[in-house]
């Protein structure tokens, strides 16, 4: 049931927190009164300022744009119109990591008006939730008529006091593929969002956008101290955004929690996407869990190109498939099944593919047709190699043949630092780009899974046949590079996973790679990799090994067993960087689920169960590290064990270094 209510001013301003100072001052507080933002004319300068109850957490900082041609479009102002009201909904995810969600929130919209030279209007649009709040530009159409050249935003974020950030950097070659590191926010250059700070006041606050649509991205950069300004991601010429007559702006978003896993369970920055567009999503997409030819080329007992150790063959594909049915699962990923693939194929960064001619020994029409009779629908795959001049030729026919051949869901690469060698992924072109390619295969019935994608600012609301995508430092980089550490995986979930889901591909059992690299590893144990599925949230989960490590392995049933559609998240504990405890309801059973994973040091961890009904028993099935397991201690060890437990009951896990935990708990 939706409720809406929008009440006149004098009323907002005595129910709902919202109050006028002066003239040219007003206050917006959330609906419980915890979050405020002042927005003040300060010598005609717009300026706004945020506080969590008594702690200043925003101190006065700047707003607007510089056009071209070094116009002023954040001074001069004056204030034309005034407009507050208040908005209270639920609405039902089309899937997700919470069925319910509540988009509760006040707003104050403020009419602005240079007073010479063209006189341009500009509109500010600020919403308080009580998980933190929001703004963004409304340029309005107005008299002047002409293309709107943006070369800067002036939006600063001027943090009361310093904090530890949780980082990587903007404008690389490697896009957002970088380990996370710790700084004061005072040692901050320019750096990507979500940003994570962990501020002197205990507060937890993420900086990121919501509904980037036809804009450039947002980085942040460290201008003085502790202040923090947008800057825009820039076309090649160095302009930031191209508009006709109108723009509208990302929101700017700052989620604000008393402890950082009240971060990840914040809502703000879906609640700020439009809501649902496509009426037929569930008619050709739902959670599930998927197998691949992938991990294979990753640890070079494969190669994605034909050769005499080809991995996207026919055989290849029907042994896969055999597996995938034989154990229960539905569907299977090919990567390297399309003509195109060479052994030089990365380095040429104008590679040419092809989307619907298949590689010399697969058939792509033969595989389908074969896990049609075995019930596992493929999954399609496009790598672009970032050159989208070629990719967008081809594109409307590359997926009328996945139509055709009832394919649903496809996954597309973008490998390469920038697409079509000029554009960077984040700046508008690639914004706009993605969303294209993104309502494109809506028409199609195809749902998307992105890799060397931008980040998600929540369009997964409006279209969800976004359902997942990779944005960060996944799973391959353990194949062949000095992989990722043991903490990368007890930072992400703060920072990389609250912009959306991601498809960090986990799942590997013979954690020490043997063949192709041998040398490289999994710097974690298996009891960790099955943590995974519920601690990285995504509505697809790849079972990402090789078929013969999953054979005969007692804890691949919790693999069968784990949902990827969820009715409620918990957050149980957690520290950025050392561990992290998520409870997950099923959303389509009464079960609970759970994942607990930490760093390089082991740790005894002890869960509460008041999350179960306090009305039912349920048996917890536990998947743990094996006593005396660590990441190079016997890693693939799991003690596999079951109890009878309630929601008074705690239970007690023993972590190995790098280690982790997974539970079913089954409601008897």
């Amino acid at each position: 049931m939706k409720k809406y209510l929008f009440l006149p001013a004098v009323l907002l301003s005595i129910t709902f927190g919202y109050s006028q100072k002066n003239k040219n001052a007003y206050e917006l507080a959330s609906p419980n009164g915890q979050n405020k933002i002042k927005f003040e004319l300060v010598k005609n300068a717009p300026k706004y300022a945020v506080s969590h109850g008594k702690t200043e957490v925003i101190f006065p900082s700047e707003m607007g744009f510089v056009l071209k041609g070094n116009e002023d479009l954040s001074s001069n102002f004056e204030i034309k119109g005034v407009k507050t009201s208040t908005f209270d909904e639920t609405w039902e995810q089309v899937w997700g990591e919470k069925k319910n969600i509540r988009n509760h929130y006040n707003q104050l919209i403020v009419d602005l008006q240079q007073k010479t030279g063209n006189k341009r209007k500009l509109q500010i649009q600020f919403r308080a939730f009580d998980d933190g709040v929001a703004f963004r530009y409304v340029y309005p159409k107005q008299n002047v008529k002409d293309s709107i050249f943006i070369t800067d935003e002036k939006t600063t974020f001027n943090l009361k006091e310093d904090g530890k950030a949780w980082w990587i950097p903007a404008n690389r070659e490697n896009r957002d593929e970088y380990l996370f590191e710790a700084a004061p926010v005072s040692k901050l250059d320019t750096v990507l969002t979500p940003l994570t700070i962990e501020s002197k006041s205990g507060l937890a606050l993420s900086f990121h956008e919501a509904n980037l649509i036809d804009f450039a991205s947002m980085t942040l950069v460290n201008n003085k101290g502790t202040e923090l300004k947008s800057d825009l991601v820039p076309w090649p010429d160095g302009i930031k955004v191209r508009v006709k007559d109108t723009f509208t702006s990302s929101w700017r978003t700052i989620q604000i929690g008393e402890n950082p896993g009240e971060l990840i369970t914040s809502y703000l920055v879906l609640n700020l996407n439009e809501p649902n567009k496509l009426k037929n999503t569930n008619s050709y997409f739902k959670p599930y869990k998927y197998l691949g030819i992938w991990w294979g080329m990753h640890i070079g007992k494969y190669t994605f190109w034909e050769s005499d150790k080809q991995g996207a063959t026919t055989k290849h594909a029907e042994e896969y498939i055999d597996f995938t049915a034989k154990e229960g699962f539905n569907h299977l990923l090919i990567e390297g099944w399309n003509k195109g693939w060479t052994p030089g194929w990365y380095e040429n960064r104008m590679h040419m593919f092809s989307f619907t001619k298949s590689a010399d020994n697969f058939d792509l029409e033969k595989v389908v047709e074969y896990g049609k009779k075995k019930n596992i629908e493929l999954i399609g795959y496009h790598e672009t190699g970032s050159n989208l001049i070629n990719y967008l030729k081809e594109v409307d026919e590359g997926f009328a043949l996945y139509k055709k051949l009832g394919i649903h869901t496809v996954k597309i690469g973008h490998v390469g630092s920038k697409l079509n060698m000029k554009q960077m992924h984040f700046g508008q072109f690639g914004v706009n780009y993605f969303r294209y390619i993104l309502e494109k295969a809506a028409q199609y019935d195809l749902a998307v899974l992105y890799h060397e994608s931008i980040k998600d600012t929540g369009e997964r609301r409006t279209f969800p046949n976004m359902v997942s995508r990779e944005a960060a430092r996944g799973q391959e980089y353990n194949a062949w590079s000095e992989g990722n550490p043991p903490n990368h995986l007890s930072i992400i979930p703060f920072t990389r996973l609250l912009s959306g889901p991601m498809d960090f591909t986990p799942g590997i059992f013979d954690v020490e790679v043997k063949q192709g690299y041998p040398g490289k590893r999994i710097q974690g144990t298996v009891g960790q990799q099955l943590a995974l599925y519920v601690v990285l949230y995504s509505p697809i989960q790849m079972l990402a090994d090789l078929p013969e490590n999953y054979e005969g392995k007692p804890a691949l049933q919790f693999l069968k067993d784990v949902p990827t559609d969820w009715g409620d998240t918990k957050i149980i504990e957690g520290k950025i960087g050392e561990y992290i405890t998520t409870a997950r309801k099923d959303r389509n059973s009464a079960d609970w689920y759970l994942g607990t994973l930490t760093n390089e040091n082991p740790r005894k961890v002890e869960v509460s169960l008041s999350f179960l009904d306090p009305n039912a028993t349920y048996e917890a099935q536990i998947y743990v590290d094996a006593e005396g397991t660590d990441q190079k201690h016997n890693p693939e060890a799991v003690a596999i064990s079951k109890k009878s437990v309630k929601s008074s009951d705690s239970l007690k896990l023993n972590l190995g270094g790098a280690g982790g935990g997974a539970v079913r708990f089954k409601k008897l």
